[in-house]
């Protein structure tokens, strides 16, 4: 049988960061603050639930605007955070432009420098710079005992892990050729003049810094032991050959999807009833027949089965629900979500 939510967490005490991935809409931002509010208020511990979704998801779900704002305690240890990403590339813009003025003694950047600045900021890179930043940032200062991430919409997250692994690696490149420039410093100096030399050991020195930080962000990842991704998914096709596709990912880049979340599955009990019409029981009975090809194709990753609940997952009250359920199923006990 597979491990459940709750023996996932108790036998890894070791266990730091927690991923939550998937298609937009699939309940990843739901299962995100589910899983804070247990650790924080079930478990007693310090809790950090955090996000870079434009979307501002997590301010919906607390029923609270928080993004941009700041860290909020919305109960004893638990933590949520809603980045602006956006916002930290125009200060990125704007630490660019001071470093400009500085290193060249102008007091005003050339029109041309500043669209290219502005232009820039605008490629999808930086964004995703922005939340590795981010995220970098906040596992290094180590003030929480758990930081769980909702992941953006894209390609499961999977992407954003393994544009790190790119940007690492090419900044390996850039930075093995500054260094083996470094051995002719002299002839260079004489040949391009000492401030100049200067300004570029400036660049060495900020690649590296972004290279400790891709570095910290990649080993953490990595780690088994430190770090865990879940897929929300829900039981249709289109999901489960996105689920197939991802785990291909993950095998590429030499990891383990550590499970499974199936959501918004229909009681099915609901056939039983005569006042049940035909569109929901087609849709119950749709579901059941992936419900069983899930089961097949990724019985060691399922950790959990959530029902589709009555009224939208938001507000305390309904987070401790959803919580309840994520960390109380298992496939031994009542088993409402699959026709036996």
């Amino acid at each position: 049988m597979p491990e459940t939510m709750r023996e996932f967490f108790e036998r890894r005490p070791d266990l730091k960061c927690i991923i939550y991935a998937g298609k937009g809409g699939l309940g990843k931002t739901t299962c995100s603050a589910a899983t804070a509010y247990w650790l924080a208020v079930e478990k007693g511990r310090k809790c950090l639930c955090f996000s870079t979704d434009p979307q501002a998801s997590l301010s919906d779900i607390f029923e609270k605007d928080i993004f941009g704002k700041g860290v909020h305690e919305f109960a004893p240890g638990l933590h949520v955070l809603e980045i602006d990403a956006d916002k930290r590339i125009a200060e990125y813009q704007e630490e660019i432009r001071r470093r400009i003025k500085e290193m060249y003694g102008l007091e005003k950047i050339p029109k041309e420098i500043d669209e290219y600045i502005k232009s820039a900021a605008a490629e999808p890179a930086m964004h995703e710079s922005a939340t590795y930043d981010a995220m970098a940032e906040l596992l290094a200062r180590g003030e929480y005992d758990y930081y769980i991430f909702d992941m953006p919409p894209f390609g499961h997250g999977i992407r954003m892990v393994s544009m790190a692994f790119i940007l690492d690696a090419w900044i390996d490149k850039i930075t093995e050729a500054r260094m083996e420039a470094q051995k002719y410093r002299e002839a260079i100096e004489l040949l391009r003049g000492r401030v100049e030399m200067e300004r570029e050991d400036m660049m060495l020195k900020d690649l590296m810094e972004i290279k400790q930080k891709l570095d910290f962000f990649r080993d953490v990842l990595t780690d088994e032991k430190r770090s865990a991704f879940f897929m929300v998914i829900v039981p249709e096709k289109m999901a489960i050959l996105d689920t197939e596709r991802a785990l291909d990912m993950f095998a590429k880049l030499d990891m383990k999807l550590s499970g499974i979340i199936v959501n918004m599955v229909y009681p099915v009990s609901l056939l039983k009833r005569p006042d049940v019409g035909p569109y929901l029981r087609h849709r119950i009975e749709m579901q059941q027949k992936y419900i069983d090809v899930i089961w097949d194709k990724f019985e060691e990753y399922i950790r959990a089965v959530l029902p589709m609940y009555d009224r939208e997952p938001k507000g305390l009250e309904m987070i401790a629900r959803v919580a309840k359920d994520l960390f109380g199923w298992s496939p031994e006990g009542e088993v409402w979500w699959r026709v036996q």
